[in-house]
């Protein structure tokens, strides 16, 4: 009759564990990171009788969750991909709508400039038409400036995001340690506790959603978990924290740091995955490149007019003067180098804008391998650069400190072997232009000299104005003021001379004849370029027509040429100039090719952006309903098991009550 007992109260004991676990799942349905829960039953020993061996009850061995590595693992590997994908798309996309958006972005900007211009070309001496230009000037230039503020104000952001996420990375990382350390004593009395699993379980996706990360289980049922390249972030029941500090290159930008103890060791370059992955992945592959992109056309915009302008006279017959600021002004110039906290020397580099034809959208590191030599890093694509030597002081010697439109040769601080310096040539550029004419009258849009045919020619010969192609920077209006020439035809050659006291000398750069370099021979009737030097001046014209002996032409300084408009059309000729990516003897693009090029990058990479994040979406969807198919909480099976444990429970209770009838009527019967 005992046996009778002892079964049905182990039967009672199951089916309540069976309906506790049960009750267990149904209760956390809804909790993050549960894994639902079964009770492993086992038969009692059985014991001998003498009609063989006789079962005992069953009991419940233990409380098992229903759980796959690879499922799990295949979660948190997607979510760690599918925030990255989010993080860097939702910056590409603000990204994108500003440089597209005809609000913000530059290209309606530029096409309104040129038109100003196009209109003063045709009333040069139209004071509303060149204030019209300026206003322009000033509009462009404040796209220039809002452009980079929205770029710059993205950087902010993703320095307060990586703040915020490393905090969130050291919280879940002591977590994760913390569980370790309950779950391997708690093992240790023979049985896991399913639910300090299930926290950790989910504390470690959350972590792979900041940050991707490599979990390596241990024999204790602790895990590791490592970053980066293998940097360890959990160990056991130890932690390390994650924390930003100030680049050493750059303070702008922050940088990670995984420290642990009085150690700290860089990991920004070594970071992917989860939200941190996306953002550096963004700020290094894309808005450095926009900066830079925008910056470099900034400063040929100033650079090309600047010096097209400086060719030219204003209504005033005065040279003509910058319209915007100068590219390589002080303020300017300072913001283009860092030296690197660390640094022996903290003297600055002084890097000038030579050639903006020639320079790249990118930053470089500079090191210094002696006292004077250094070598420089492209950073956009890591090619090696130099050895350059600041005491070379000859343009055209090896080892002249200019390289990609850059001139370092103004730089003569004492610097030390070892040195190393961050250039920024064009990231800050956009945000500094600005117009800096504010007098219509000032713009040069005149040519600096101008020819005259001389009223007794007999012949039709005509010329065309004197086209200036290269001097001295800045001219000298006196000498061009002083300038006196006269090309005189007798025949078949066209000669020149100076009328200047005391006559200059005038140098023919494409004599027709080698035997008569000092004059051309000519054609009848036929077109013939003219291009001469004088003062370090050089020009170019075309004579047509048919001169006959005698014929003389005088250029001379154009004085009072307020209705000439040879300067202006140069200047406009800059909107499809290819003045940008010339370097390494490439065709090279115009302004307007170079915005464009960048737009469509941009929109390139959002596009691709775009498909990448539906697709790990997609994939995370699909990843964790795999897991749930066989880890999470089936309220219709759960239901289903209650009527099933209930059923179980009252049929042992019943069991219990058969035996107390039998012993009940065993009793009866002795009395």
């Amino acid at each position: 009759m005992a046996d009778l007992f002892k079964i049905g109260l182990s039967g009672l004991r199951a089916a309540q564990t069976n309906l506790s676990v049960t009750g267990q799942n149904i209760t956390n349905v809804n909790t993050p990171g549960y894994t639902r829960q079964t009770a492993v039953q086992t038969t009692s020993p059985a014991a001998f009788t003498g009609a063989g061996y006789l079962g005992s009850g069953t009991k419940v061995v233990d409380i098992q969750r229903i759980y796959n590595q690879f499922l799990t693992n295949q979660v948190r590997t997607t979510t760690s991909a599918a925030a990255a994908n989010q993080a860097y798309n939702a910056q590409i996309e603000a990204l994108n709508n500003t440089l597209s958006s005809t609000a913000s972005g530059i290209t309606d900007a530029m096409k309104n400039y040129f038109n100003a211009l196009q209109t003063a070309i045709e009333d040069p001496a139209s004071l509303p038409a060149r204030q019209l230009f300026l206003s322009e000037a000033q509009g462009l230039a404040g796209r220039f400036n809002s452009a980079q503020d929205q770029l710059s104000a993205q950087n902010r952001f993703i320095n307060e995001e990586l703040t915020s996420i490393a905090q969130q990375v050291t919280r879940l990382a002591s977590s994760v340690a913390g569980y370790n350390d309950a779950i391997a004593k708690a093992a240790a009395n023979g049985a896991m506790p399913n639910d300090l699993l299930d926290a950790r379980d989910e504390a470690i996706r959350e972590l792979s959603s900041y940050v991707g990360i490599n979990v390596v289980p241990q024999d204790d049922h602790s895990v590791n978990l490592f970053i980066g390249s293998g940097q360890p972030l959990v160990i056991g029941k130890e932690a390390s924290s994650l924390q930003t500090l100030p680049g050493l290159d750059d303070p702008s930008r922050l940088e990670l740091h995984v420290v642990s103890g009085h150690t700290a060791q860089n990991v920004t370059s070594l970071l992917s995955g989860g939200e941190l992955g996306g953002l550096l992945s963004y700020r290094r592959d894309v808005l450095d490149m926009a900066q830079n992109a925008l910056g470099r056309m900034s400063l040929a915009l100033a650079s090309e007019f600047n010096q097209q302008l400086g060719k030219g006279l204003d209504l005033n017959s005065e040279l003509g003067r910058g319209l915007f600021n100068d590219i390589n002004a002080d303020a300017l110039v300072e913001l283009r180098s860092r030296g690197r906290d660390g640094n022996q020397s903290t003297d600055p580099l002084m890097v000038h804008i030579g050639d903006t034809s020639q320079l790249q959208t990118s930053d470089y590191e500079l090191t210094f391998i002696g006292d004077t030599e250094f070598r420089v890093r492209r950073v956009s694509d890591g090619q090696m650069l130099g050895p350059f030597d600041l005491s070379v002081t000859d343009e055209s010697a090896p080892g002249y400190p200019a390289f990609d439109g850059l001139d370092l040769s103004q730089s003569n601080g004492s610097y030390i072997e070892g040195d190393r310096y961050l250039l920024t040539p064009t990231r800050h550029a956009a945000g500094s232009l600005s117009v800096v004419m504010t007098d219509p009258r000032q713009l040069a849009f005149a040519g600096p000299v101008a020819v005259e045919a001389d009223l007794q020619n007999r012949g039709t010969g005509s010329m065309t104005q004197p086209v200036l192609n290269s001097g001295p920077e800045p001219m000298d209006l006196q000498a061009l003021q002083a300038m006196g020439v006269t090309l005189t035809y007798v025949n078949g050659t066209l000669s020149i001379e100076s009328t200047a006291t005391p006559p200059r000398t005038i140098e023919i750069l494409n004599p027709t004849d080698p035997a008569n370099p000092g004059a051309w021979s000519l054609e009848a009737g036929a077109t013939a370029e003219l291009q001469w030097s004088i003062d370090g001046y050089s020009f170019s014209m075309s004579i047509s027509g048919r001169p006959l002996d005698g014929d003389s032409f005088a250029v001379s300084f154009n004085e009072g040429g307020v209705a000439d408009n040879r300067n202006a059309l140069l200047m406009s000729e800059l909107q499809s100039r290819q003045v940008l990516g010339q370097a390494d003897g490439a065709r090279g693009f115009s302004l307007l090719d170079g915005y464009g090029d960048l737009v469509q990058r941009v929109a390139t990479l959002t596009a691709q952006s775009r498909t990448e994040a539906e697709a790990n979406q997609a994939m995370l969807v699909q990843a964790t309903n795999q897991r749930n198919s066989i880890s999470a909480v089936n309220l219709d099976e759960e239901a289903a098991n209650l009527i099933q444990f209930e059923q179980y429970y009252n049929a042992s209770a019943q069991i219990i009550q058969v035996a107390r009838t039998v012993f009940d009527t065993l009793i009866s019967t002795m009395r």
